[in-house]
């Protein structure tokens, strides 16, 4: 039955991109649509043969998914240790949370200017900038689920007499993890983002922005598509991937009956 459930969303899924995709033939092979704008699939997969046998596309996008773990796993460890801290510290709770609800209402890609002023143009400022775009979603998360701990579960540590260590791993994390989780799904999400967008906004370099920003200077679209393309596919396998690492680190959880 499950089975059959997930077949028919597939099957819905699937419908308006293949029309989508025969309409954009349609209007490319007629002449409804300007071919040097809307480039004809069959344009689109010789380029992308081009550019992966002749061009190192494979290398292209090997260097910008270096850059986004490397900015996730920067921006994930610093974003769940900050969280916490606000969590857990009064003190450090009425001191900095009210200039982080401020500072998290800059849209990210003002952050640009100042970042490309203290660590330049390079392989620096793109990692910052992805960092910092997966930090925040992830800090904010982890300060939610630590400040919504049972009350019942912080007492029975107190009766028990945990240490700090022991109540922030027996009991303010296995309660936070559900919301930890989310963070760290719309952090590897938002990662991805700033990718593109770093390499879009910042110096030109070796990445899949960067072709795509090539194919624009060259009014070559159907290099654009290749590489918009890439850059959905790969979006959406992080957002699977993301689930995937969302439901290991709640595995521990008891299922739901419906």
């Amino acid at each position: 039955m499950a089975t059959a459930s997930r077949a028919v969303r597939f099957r819905r899924g699937i419908t308006l991109p293949i029309l989508m995709f025969v309409a954009w033939e349609v209007s490319s092979r007629t002449g409804l649509a300007d071919p040097r704008f809307l480039p004809s699939l069959e344009d689109i997969a010789y380029t992308a043969k081009r550019e992966l046998f002749d061009n190192d596309l494979i290398g292209e996008l090997g260097f910008s998914l270096m850059r986004n773990i490397a900015g996730f796993l920067i921006g994930c460890v610093i974003g769940i240790a900050f969280g916490t801290f606000l969590a857990l510290s009064r003190v450090a709770d009425r001191l900095l949370t009210p200039t982080f609800n401020g500072l998290k209402q800059i849209s990210l890609l003002a952050w640009i200017p100042l970042i490309s002023v203290w660590f330049g143009f390079g392989e620096q400022a793109k990692i910052v900038f992805v960092a910092l775009a997966s930090f925040i979603p992830i800090a904010l998360n982890t300060y939610d689920g630590m400040r919504d701990a049972p009350d019942d579960l912080i007492e029975v540590g107190r009766a028990l007499k945990f240490n700090a260590r022991q109540r922030v791993l027996r009991i303010y994390l296995p309660s936070a993890m559900p919301s930890i989780a989310t963070g760290v799904h719309l952090g590897l999400i938002y990662a991805w983002l700033a990718t593109v967008g770093a390499e879009y906004f910042l110096a030109v370099g070796r990445g899949v922005g960067g072709l795509v920003i090539a194919g624009r200077e060259r009014f070559d679209m159907a290099l654009v598509m290749v590489g918009v393309l890439v850059l959905g596919l790969v979006g959406f396998s992080l957002n699977r991937l993301a689930h995937v690492l969302e439901s290991y680190l709640l595995r521990w959880r008891p299922k739901q009956i419906p």
